[in-house]
């Protein structure tokens, strides 16, 4: 069975991934209006009235903003652990019972072929995780919004087809930049977002034979650019014996423009 997907949007703004296996279509967040999702869904051909549910990350409001409008329109089973159903029910308005599911940590959901495994990240929000996809004897590794990236991490997400893989910012552009002490300190801690170089070190570890491509997603608007992040990520692989374009690929991901549907 064919495992694809599209990086909806990624960024502060909001944040919006597609995964689809046969008959299954998911969303992982629903981070933008649902007038902005419905018009990404037609930039790759695919229709939100169509998808099997929606599943979320963590509560912060770039990942859940249009959550409660898409599912109350197109009566959508919504995914999340409890206390991330606890932290966003009054951010995301009443949602049917019937349409409210637990989706435990470190658990694996089967859907017909495709399996959906969660696992846990350090940020700071009530509980975080994030996905990898299983479909085909292919894997999809969803990871944005950590502050780090630990080994038991590593172990669940190593060896996989394709990464969405978080490179949210430039070090000296966020340490020079305009954001109060506060938020710079919060970014860079272990339950903030990883960086470019760390991204990199991190990609190093758990790229295996089968990968191919790498995503870079969730880049700061502020303190990142996506030149400044592709040379950044090239580089630290680099010095630690990975070519691009030898082992696999890196792609850009943007705040407004999906990527092109791809089959894992």
């Amino acid at each position: 069975m064919t495992l694809q997907f599209s990086v909806l949007a990624s960024g502060s703004t909001g944040n919006a991934i597609y995964v689809e296996s046969g008959e299954y279509s998911f969303l992982v967040d629903a981070g933008l209006s649902g007038k902005q999702m419905e018009g990404l869904f037609q930039k790759i051909g695919r229709e939100m009235r169509n998808l099997s549910g929606i599943l979320v990350t963590h509560e912060h409001s770039d990942h859940i903003k249009g959550l409660g409008v898409a599912a109350r329109k197109y009566k959508l089973p919504i995914y999340a652990n409890e206390k991330t159903w606890q932290a966003m029910e009054h951010s995301i308005g009443e949602v049917p019972t019937e349409q409210k599911f637990v989706f435990g940590m470190e658990t694996v959901k089967s859907f017909g072929s495709l399996d959906i495994e969660s696992f846990g990240v350090s940020h700071d929000a009530a509980e975080p995780m994030f996905y990898v996809f299983h479909s085909g004897g292919k894997k999809l590794v969803v990871i944005t919004d950590t502050g780090y990236v630990s080994d038991r991490m590593k172990g669940t997400i190593s060896n996989a087809d394709a990464y969405v893989f978080e490179s949210n910012h430039d070090v000296q552009m966020l340490r020079m930049g305009r954001y109060p002490w506060n938020v710079k300190r919060r970014i860079l801690s272990d339950v903030g977002h990883v960086s470019n170089e760390d991204a990199a070190i991190a990609m190093s570890e758990v790229a295996g034979e089968r990968t191919k491509r790498i995503y870079l997603a969730h880049l700061s608007l502020d303190n990142n650019m996506k030149d400044l992040a592709r040379m950044s990520v090239a580089q630290t692989l680099e010095t630690r014996g990975i070519r691009i374009g030898e082992q696999f690929d890196l792609y850009d991901t943007d705040p407004r423009v999906p990527t092109v549907l791809t089959a894992v």
